[in-house]
């Protein structure tokens, strides 16, 4: 060999050899790829000067257009191969990049000839390659091929990791076939079949056909053997022979400097200057109501292998929703997803996605070609299990138990080892492509696929490991979920929902297990009883109070105690809220009482008295709801401002219906703007309600009742916003009934009665709160009748009390009954108008529910008008009405009935009434001039001359 030129630049023991091509740090090698070699050589020749990212993208990839995030790649492999000196190579903000410190050329050196080898390599004219064909399409992958190959001209050791069937021998044989036109020669390098670590090197020496020579072939000889060939390798499925693989790697990057190597394994190598590519599932749809379920790369595959089976397979809206759902199960896994296809192509989508729960029986028969270990989907896992350590095996069963995913914590209590033992267990484990990190450095969390959790809860069984785990779990999270049971730490955890949040699934899961017979019933009442809070902070009011029923059953010894009383509130309180006001729910609430007051708890004395006080406020028994809240305000009701709102919340709302109206709005106006809003979130799950939202709310019947109307409709309005901020399903509900229903319908405003009505019942129906939906059927019934469907109205009326009377939710009652007996008018169904009014009377007379009397009384009298017959009968309604409303402060049901009486008397000929009657009522209003009623006050009035 001839002498020849070389160029060695040197910075503070790095060594940059243009000849070899070669980064050396104190004379060993550094890997770096070719591209990321060219850019450093052009920084380095610029002696410290700032070379552009377009001089930079036109000297790496000339006659190329190539993206920033491409150069990103190849400046971070540089700092990467620098170390602990990666601030030598600088970005110059909006100019470029410039290599820092003083790189010297020192002399131009003589190259002397080669030493002769000592071991044969066949050369070979033109490029060399036995990368498999492909034999299907590649789905999916493309921007994944695209980002690896920029990955292999930065950095010369690229491993592509992930679980079994993730396809990283796919993707990478699609890398290597088309970086092999530019590359040169590219070897596929299969070590699945080796069962002997010692046999790597010979594996590879007779894939690249070295005919090297000897029993003993090292690494070390395989390296020098390939010498400068400039080659690429792909080395195929590392895991189970990972050692040998290294060190055999190692050796070619460090002595074979034209030589990239594209690894699979699900471990990494864990060589100096390896890249892990972890291999992503295929993307599957969140869920299958989203639009663009044909455009998620899972979905695409599932049809492709299908139809490859049975080429007359079709699709359709309902078939790609199911498809979706069975890509989701599985986690987005190609070779699960071929799986399922094959079988969808004989047993049809149907019985696939039903038995999902069972894959690994379902889930077989792959390409008759495929390697063993992926001819059914359990092979595929056992050869990873099999890898594993039985210290690895044991954590990985009982991470099996996560269907969320977990914390250090939560793993350390679901293994009963301690943290580093376990931290080293889990970092094992997601460097094997079995455990998957998805949390951020501030909040790490892990989680198993779904497919690798089902397998691992397999191996875990049912028995005594499986019931020592669960065990474990169930008291790690009646510890986690602590701070929802303490008073004093309450509000802190609602603000701070989030990390509760994710491990709703855990705890379900805990809680099931703990309440089964074979659980641990004791351990699982204590678990509901301290979560039982975190449910209603996360508006899941009926499964607060299922857990609660389930856990009061399985209290075994504890009766009588804290738990007992915790969870017989939440349950009176669940009940309350998704069945109403019945006779089981006040028998739970009065035993909850019971035991606060035995075991002298002032925070569930307070709780139950409201959560009773709430019950016979709905139930319309208003002279017990106002010994309730004054047995709460002589009780709690000066231990601080919360409390005294409370308390005027407490007396403002029955004093509402029983017509004390102008103290009822000093109370709940007072109730509005003194409850604190920084326990706000705590109160509502302690007592039941928002106190400023139902506040306002109930307040709107005062302001309607004293002829404020206009501030009667700003407050509804404003209620609705403040209950829709606390996103508590049951403190909207509340808002949204009293504005469409008490404010919309009196005040004639049919466009917001429809559109808050129907957003009422379509939350009712969303989190199960039958009372509320039944005052939605009827806000709709009201309006299909006063549109001219008195029909409809009638039906939907009717379902609607029936409704309300079954879960005893009668404050709006007498308000329907009314809008029934309306209905049933426009029917002509005069008589059966009027025996509801009837019923309407005497229920008001019996609950003191006065302020809608006035309104009862009118309305007979326009039935006794419209039907005919005594003609002094409804005149007689009509004065009464309005002297009652009069009584009662109730300006705007003065009106109404003066109204009534003006036109029946304009019938009948009487045509200058309307000043008498009308002018002393109208002249006292100060707004609300705008709505239908004093609209048409006014016209009477102009017309009476």
């Amino acid at each position: 060999m001839g002498q020849i030129e070389i160029g060695l630049f040197e910075h503070s023991g790095w060594e940059l050899d243009l000849e070899k091509r070669e980064l050396r740090a104190m004379g060993a090698p550094v890997p770096l790829g070719s591209r990321a070699f060219e850019i450093l050589e052009t920084l380095a020749v610029s002696s410290g000067g700032i070379v552009t990212k377009d001089e930079l993208m036109k000297r790496v990839w000339p006659g190329l257009v190539v993206e920033d995030n491409t150069l990103q790649v190849h400046i971070s492999a540089i700092r990467r191969a620098l170390g602990k000196d990666r601030d030598l190579l600088r970005t110059v903000s909006g100019r470029g990049y410039r290599l820092l410190g003083e790189w010297t050329e020192p002399e131009r050196r003589i190259a002397g000839p080669m030493p002769a080898m000592r071991v044969q390599s066949s050369q070979r004219a033109g490029f060399v390659t036995n990368i498999p064909s492909a034999a299907s399409e590649l789905i999916g992958r493309q921007a994944a091929v695209s980002h690896i190959m920029t990955l292999l001209s930065a950095y010369r050791i690229v491993t592509l990791t992930g679980p079994g069937g993730i396809g990283k021998t796919v993707l990478a044989s699609e890398v290597a076939r088309r970086l092999q036109p530019t590359i040169g020669d590219a070897f596929f390098v299969e070590l699945v079949s080796l069962s002997d670590p010692n046999l790597v090197s010979t594996t590879l020496a007779q894939a690249l056909d070295l005919r090297l020579q000897g029993d003993d072939i090292s690494a070390e000889l395989v390296a020098r053997a390939i010498g400068n060939r400039k080659m690429l390798l792909l080395i195929d499925n590392c895991e189970h022979v990972v050692d040998a693989a290294a060190e055999m790697v190692e050796a070619i990057i460090r002595a074979c400097q034209n030589v990239s190597v594209l690894a699979t394994s699900r471990e990494l190598l864990r060589i100096e200057g390896e890249f892990t590519f972890r291999v992503p599932p295929l993307d599957v749809p969140a869920n299958e109501q989203v639009d663009d379920l044909l455009q998620h790369s899972s979905v695409q595959l599932f049809i492709a292998r299908t139809r490859a089976l049975q080429s007359d397979f079709m699709i359709n809206k309902d078939r790609v929703s199911v498809i979706a759902g069975i890509c989701r199960h599985l986690d987005g896994i190609p070779l699960a997803i071929e799986f399922a296809a094959a079988r969808a192509a004989t047993l049809g989508l149907s019985q696939i996605a039903g038995r999902l729960d069972d894959r690994f029986v379902l889930l077989t028969g792959g390409r008759r070609t495929a390697l063993p270990r992926h001819r059914t989907l359990r092979a595929a896992l056992d050869w990873s299990y099999e890898l594993l350590p039985e210290g690895e095996r044991r954590l990985l069963r009982n991470l099996a138990v996560f269907p969320a995913g977990f914390t250090l914590e939560a793993a350390m209590a679901a293994s009963g080892e301690d943290e580093e033992e376990t931290a080293v267990g889990l970092s094992n484990l997601v460097s094997k492509s079995l455990v998957t990190f998805e949390g951020t450095e501030a909040a790490p969390r892990w989680r198993l696929l779904e497919t690798v959790r089902v397998y691992s809860l397999e191996k875990l069984g049912l028995g005594a490991d499986y019931r020592l785990t669960m065990r474990r779990i169930a008291a790690f999270f009646e510890s986690f979920f602590q701070p929802f049971s303490n008073e004093n730490s309450l509000q802190v955890a609602i603000e701070g929902l989030g990390p509760y949040r994710r491990e709703i699934d855990n705890l379900r899961a805990a809680m099931t297990w703990a309440l089964s017979p074979d659980g641990d019933g004791k351990l699982g009442a204590r678990l509901a009883a301290v979560a039982s809070d975190f449910w209603t902070a996360m508006s899941l009011v009926s499964e607060a109070g299922e857990w609660a029923q389930k856990a009061l059953s399985r209290l075994e010894g504890e009766e009588g105690g804290r738990t007992e009383m915790v969870l017989q509130c939440a349950l009176g309180f669940a009940l309350i809220y998704t069945q109403g006001m019945s006779e089981r729910g006040k028998d739970v609430l009065t035993r909850a009482l019971s035991l606060a007051k035995t075991l002298d708890d002032p925070d569930y004395r307070q709780r139950v008295t409201c959560a009773l006080w709430l019950f016979s406020a709905r139930s319309v028994a208003l002279k017990e709801a106002l010994v309730r809240a004054h047995e709460y305000e002589k009780g709690d009701g000066g231990r601080d401002a919360g409390s005294g709102a409370t308390a005027a919340w407490l007396t403002g709302i029955p004093k509402t219906y029983q017509a004390e109206h102008l103290e009822a709005y000093d109370r709940l106006e007072w109730a509005a703007k003194n409850s604190p809003p920084d326990n706000r979130r705590r109160d509502m799950l302690r007592l039941g309600a928002d106190i400023r939202t139902s506040s306002m709310a109930h307040n709107t019947v005062n302001l309607i009742s004293l002829g404020r109307l206009d501030a009667a409709f700003l407050t509804a309005e404003d209620s609705i916003l403040e209950a829709r901020a606390t996103k508590q399903p049951f403190v909207f509900c509340v808002a949204l009934a009293w504005a469409s229903a008490f404010v919309s319908l009196s005040l004639d405003n049919e466009a917001r009665a429809q559109e808050w009505g129907e957003e009422l019942i379509a939350h009712a129906l969303q989190h199960g709160l039958k009372p509320f939906y039944a005052v939605g059927l009827c806000v709709r019934g009201s309006l299909a009748s006063r549109s001219g469907s008195p029909a409809e109205g009638i039906d939907a009326l009717r379902a609607g009390l029936r409704e309300m009377q079954e879960a005893s939710y009668l404050l709006f009652y007498p308000f329907f009954m009314c809008e029934f007996a309306a209905a049933l008018q426009a029917a002509g169904r005069f008589d059966e108008g009027l025996d509801e009014i009837d019923r309407a009377q005497r229920f008001s007379a019996d609950k003191s529910y006065r302020w809608i009397e006035p309104e009862l009384l009118r309305k007979k009298g326009e039935i006794i008008a419209a039907q005919g017959g005594d003609e002094t009968l409804p005149v007689h309604l009509f004065q009464e009405a309005a002297q009652r409303a009069s009584a009662q402060s109730g300006l705007y049901w003065e009106l109404t009935a003066g109204i009534s009486l003006v036109e029946y008397l304009a019938s009948r000929g009487e045509r200058r009434a309307a000043k008498k009657i009308l002018l002393p009522v109208y002249e006292r209003f100060t707004e609300g001039f705008s709505t239908p009623r004093l609209l048409r006050a006014k016209m009477l009035l102009a017309t009476d001359t």
